[in-house]
């Protein structure tokens, strides 16, 4: 049996096959503020009371925090009083130890091997990194799902992705999304549940949150990564719990394969206007850059934050600079090690836990016809909150070297 299944069989105490449609009752359900009002006003209209255990559920607020304008802080408002009403314990507002980004918070402190997690947010399939079955809905499925306990899917294919070597210099699980995105395209794994395998020492639980992050640019339906020792290490570092071991069997049969040998990569771009217009870094070097922006729940982790004070330390911006961290801890721990300095002394603008640039909220917005080069996960036209600016989505290496050149280079030449 595969994980797929295995995650299945749990859930429904059966073997459905892959086409099915069935009902499932998730054991995480997470909304932030933009979602959130949309949910709770969806579940008012049908009554405001739940069957799901509001135990299960995780709010933060990340999307437009702090509140940038009117409208923004309303909502939250108007979400505060549903949390309040239900006395939930796992909210994360603003400015609150542990907030973050719904995804990463989620990464950091909820998410098991085997679980199903659903959430008000197309990139809730991040928590696959620890090999949970992680999925978006829109806000009225949500308000559904806690009405009535529970939701319905289509059973996916399981896919295997293989992914074998070394990681070479400058490169990291961006460039593994992007390579799978410029060999299938957008929407090229729809129906599909993958099920990655890793055989790299080197490729480690925030290199696979890159990954799963961005399976929503590859239509999939879910990515997890088969749960490893790096798996149960990352949560009882975290948290300091033993995780379930939940694994595929051996013989596990899947309905497609693609293997990655991380040695051929090199740093990847994908340049305007969509995920997989994927690019070599050479191809597009030379080009202008105006604004970069580090974060995100794509690459707001601390390794990624590592990787782009490597190059930044010691040098000055030719491009403006935005880093987010992706949570409270990743800020204190990138504070600890000297990144924020770096950051900083560089000229940049850093702040954490909000997803702002990202969907052109706020906390930088590019003007017309300006360059950006971001380490999140869409660059449609419009996507940072101007149809004009052109966006380029990078890993931290690429990002980075294009803050200290102000066009877009080649990072192994400044390691």
């Amino acid at each position: 049996m595969s994980l797929t299944e295995k995650i299945f069989r749990r859930k429904l105490g059966r073997d459905p096959s892959p086409g099915d449609v069935v009902e499932v009752v998730p054991d995480i359900v997470g909304f932030h503020d933009l979602t959130g009002h949309h949910v709770v006003e969806v579940l008012e209209k049908m009554g405001g009371d739940m069957r799901f255990d509001p135990e299960g559920i995780v709010v933060s607020f990340d999307h437009l925090a702090p509140p940038p304008d009117k409208k923004a802080a309303e909502v939250q408002v108007y979400t505060r009083g549903f949390v309040k009403k239900i006395n939930l314990r796992n909210f994360y507002d603003v400015g609150s130890v542990d907030w973050g980004i719904l995804h990463q918070v989620i990464l950091e402190k909820y998410a098991l091997p085997g679980q199903i997690v659903f959430g008000a947010d197309s990139h809730t399939n991040t928590a696959g990194a620890v090999g949970a079955f992680a999925q978006g809905l829109g806000a009225t499925d949500i308000a559904a799902l806690l009405k009535l306990g529970r939701t319905w899917l289509v059973v996916p294919s399981p896919m295997k992705v293989r992914i074998q070597g070394d990681l070479p210099p400058a490169v990291t699980g961006k460039d593994v999304a992007l390579d799978i995105l410029g060999h299938f395209g957008v929407d090229g794994l729809n129906g599909y549940s993958v099920e990655a395998y890793v055989e790299s020492p080197a490729f480690d639980v925030e290199h696979r949150a890159t990954v799963s992050n961005m399976s929503t640019e590859m239509g999939a339906d879910a990515f997890m990564f088969v749960p490893d020792r790096a798996t149960y290490d990352y949560i009882k570092l975290m948290r300091g719990v033993d995780a379930p071991r939940v694994e595929p069997e051996p013989n596990a049969k899947y309905a497609e394969e693609y293997e990655i040998e991380l040695p051929r990569l090199e740093p990847l771009i994908a340049a305007p206007y969509t995920p997989d217009n994927v690019k070599a870094v050479p191809e597009v070097e030379g080009t202008e850059v105006d604004m970069v922006f580090i974060g995100s729940c794509t690459n707001g982790r601390l390794s990624d934050l590592e990787a782009a004070a490597r190059i930044v330390k010691g040098r000055r911006a030719k491009a403006r600079c935005i880093v987010i961290p992706a949570s409270h801890r990743v800020f204190q721990e990138a504070l600890r090690l000297g990144y924020v300095e770096a950051f900083t002394s560089a000229g940049c603008v850093v702040t954490y836990g909000t997803c702002g640039p990202c969907l052109g909220g706020h906390f930088g917005i590019p003007g017309p016809g300006e360059v950006v080069v971001s380490t999140s996960n869409r660059n449609f036209r419009g996507r940072m909150g101007h149809v004009d600016a052109k966006i380029y989505l990078s890993n931290p290496y690429v990002a980075a070297a294009s803050i200290v050149e102000g066009k877009i280079v080649d990072p192994r030449r400044l390691l």
